[in-house]
């Protein structure tokens, strides 16, 4: 054994991350009776839920389905009391989780992964930690999360403003109290669309710098009864059969989440509608309407007649014509990006205490030490707001020292772009799992049915290794090229890989990172599928040691 790994603790798995993804493998793992470490950077559970949260963080997905399904005893006590689950309330169920199952006992908190080195004499990885700690494993399982690292644009001046600045990623845990401030918020992705109407409230002044508007759905959020809570435990075994065999469907703004229980798929064609039918549902059913169309998601005329419905909308809500028109998304197609929800944004705007300012119109030129001065002028603030969101699916993973045989650093093998195995693995790191990584359907998903399906291939899969006494297992360079191809070829057509879209699924967002298309949108269901053909075929596109 080489000396490096005789002066580290050992065990058989160490797992980076203590979110949902770390938590359930935890669970499942130690059940399995492997010995685990888990290593995270927060003071405790949550992950995502644990840093993000801003005023008016809330998830995407309906609160029933947003959680575990491996326990029903879990399924049965736990009530959601909101459709969509607010920050706070998802937070508590991790807790609740954690503490059912006794999960801090094995779990290193406030503690960051700096460095994971193969050893290629022991057939091991070496993890070092900010805290000077050595952890020898036979695996290595990533549970960093697709939305982990925020993104801090660099703007001149930053180090100049006099006041608190804040990021959306990164709140603090106490609270902050806007009251009596004025606030300047940049950004108006998911984050932002979810601040500006609780910060509205709060703040004596809020000035928004929008530089891209996005299309946003509202949230249709209301409290559960307990008639509702009632049936859905009763239907909890058809209700997790149905998201795990969903599949890719035009749903929303376009393909949608896999993973979701009776989401219903478009099936109507813009393009066979008149203008003033398209009008007509918008009077009655106002932007739930546009969901009623597929072909907005795969032809480009039919796209832009869904843009249009759009931007009428936004102008029967605005009041200010001026507003109106800086508030429209422009020049990129409805559904390149992840939908957003929000409750009351575009109402915010008619509020007195309320700017917008259209950075299409004149960017910003710098931030000064009492706000930001852009092209159109200068506008002061007593708080900054970043709401700039994430150095997306890779940012965590390759802020770590991540290396595998012969010393190759992840980062050198994703110079051109992410590139794995199912989002599992990547070819030269033996025995490092990422769950949810690029090239899964991840954030195009219910993330809690897409973190259990990993977490249960790779447990199966480090079992049946030590069933027939293998050491490694590795994809094939070949199975990782073929399945990057795969990953864009499945989606080419859609408004995802539209020229005009620059999304975060591309790493549009961050200067300098590889336009490669991350997610895979071929339906959570088909996904399950393939992955489990290649279990059953021997792990077919893995060496295996």
């Amino acid at each position: 054994m080489s000396s490096a790994v005789e002066k580290a603790r050992e065990v058989d798995v160490v797992i980076v991350g203590a979110g949902f993804g770390g938590m359930y493998a935890l669970y499942k793992l130690r059940n399995s009776g492997l010995n685990l470490a888990v290593i995270e950077a927060g003071s405790d559970v949550g992950g995502t839920w644990y840093w993000n949260r801003y005023p008016g963080a809330r998830c995407d997905v309906p609160s029933i389905e947003y959680s575990y399904s491996f326990s029903d005893e879990l399924q049965q006590e736990w009530n959601w009391t909101e459709i969509m689950a607010a920050q706070p309330e998802i937070l508590s169920y991790a807790n609740h989780v954690a503490d059912r199952f006794d999960l801090r006992k094995d779990i290193t908190f406030d503690t960051r992964v700096t460095a994971a080195h193969f050893q290629e004499a022991d057939q091991r990885w070496l993890v070092t930690t900010d805290s000077g700690e050595r952890i020898s494993a036979r695996f290595c399982i990533m549970a960093t999360g697709c939305l982990s690292v925020p993104n801090t644009p660099e703007i001149t001046g930053q180090e100049d403003f006099q006041g608190p600045i804040y990021h959306t990623g990164r709140w603090p845990a106490e609270g902050v109290d806007f009251t009596g401030i004025r606030v300047g918020l940049i950004g108006t992705g998911s984050s932002g669309v979810q601040s500006v109407p609780v910060l509205a409230e709060q703040a004596q002044h809020l000035t928004v710098f929008q530089r891209t508007p996005n299309y946003t759905m509202p949230a249709g959020n209301a409290p559960l009864s307990e008639e509702f809570i009632a049936r859905a435990k009763q239907d909890y075994p058809e209700i997790r059969q149905q998201q795990r065999a969903s599949q890719v469907g035009i749903v929303g703004y376009g393909f949608g989440f896999g993973g979701i229980a009776g989401m219903e798929e478009a099936t109507n064609s813009i393009l066979e509608t008149t203008e003033e039918q398209r009008a007509a549902a918008l009077e009655a059913k106002g932007f739930a309407a546009i969901r009623d169309y597929a072909d907005i998601q795969i032809d480009p005329q039919a796209n832009e007649l869904g843009c249009e419905m759009y931007r009428q909308q936004v102008r029967r809500i605005v009041d200010d014509p001026d507003t109106a028109e800086g508030l429209l998304p422009r020049d990129y197609p409805l559904g390149c990006k992840r939908p957003v929800i929000d409750i009351g944004y575009y109402e915010a705007f008619n509020r007195d205490n309320v700017t917008l300012v259209d950075l299409r119109k004149g960017g910003i030129e710098r931030i000064t030490a009492t706000g930001v001065a852009t092209e159109q002028g200068d506008f002061e603030f007593d708080a900054l707001v970043y709401a700039t969101g994430f150095d997306a699916m890779t940012g965590a993973l390759l802020s770590m020292d991540i290396q595998g045989r012969d010393n190759q650093r992840l980062s050198e093998h994703w110079q051109a772009g992410p590139k794995t195995y199912l989002g599992l693995q990547m070819s030269g790191f033996p025995n490092l799992f990422t769950i949810t990584g690029p090239g899964s359907p991840s954030v195009l998903s219910n993330m809690l049915v897409s973190i259990e399906q990993h977490v249960d291939w790779i447990a199966d899969c480090i079992n049946y290794l030590d069933q027939q006494g293998l050491k490694t297992i590795e994809a094939l360079p070949e199975a990782e090229s073929e399945w990057v191809e795969h990953v864009n070829a499945v989606a080419e057509g859609t408004m995802f890989t539209a020229p005009s879209c620059n999304s975060w699924y591309l790493g549009a967002n961050i200067p300098g990172k590889p336009r490669i298309f991350m997610p895979y949108v071929g339906g959570v269901g088909e996904y399950r599928r393939r992955c489990d053909e290649i279990a059953d075929n021997g792990y077919q596109g893995f060496a295996l040691g």
